[in-house]
């Protein structure tokens, strides 16, 4: 069965940088467009980067722009979430999705929803504290 998991997340203080690694099994994801959502306690699943199957192309919630890379690494089947200058507000538990339309390029505001990925991870912690 395909699976993501996601490892990486931890306790940092603010300004500090933590990398997350989302490592697929069952099958090869190496065809599909994968993104980095989070979630808070008591709020929705809200969007944090994505990157194209081909890894050409990347897309970034404006909150995280600048501070955040998302990056892929076929040959080890994993995607990564390059985390810098973290802030308070990015406190979450933050999972991993890929979207199971093989070699499709949605191009913009596509990845944006969560409604398009099919694979989900079962989420890493990350706190920020002051």
């Amino acid at each position: 069965q395909a699976q993501l998991v996601e490892s990486g997340g931890g306790l940092v203080q603010a300004g500090g940088s933590l990398r997350l690694s989302c490592a697929a099994s069952g099958r090869t994801f190496s065809g599909l467009a994968a993104g980095w959502f989070r979630q808070a306690p008591g709020k929705e699943r809200e969007f944090v980067a994505a990157i194209t199957w081909s890894g050409e192309s990347t897309y970034y919630a404006d909150s995280v722009k600048g501070r955040f890379t998302i990056s892929r690494d076929n040959a080890k089947n994993t995607v990564y979430l390059q985390m810098n200058s973290l802030k308070s507000e990015d406190t979450a538990v933050y999972y991993c999705a890929a979207d199971a339309r093989e070699y499709y390029s949605g191009g913009g505001s596509y990845y944006y929803s969560p409604k398009i990925y099919d694979y989900w991870g079962q989420g890493t912690q990350v706190t920020v504290s002051s």
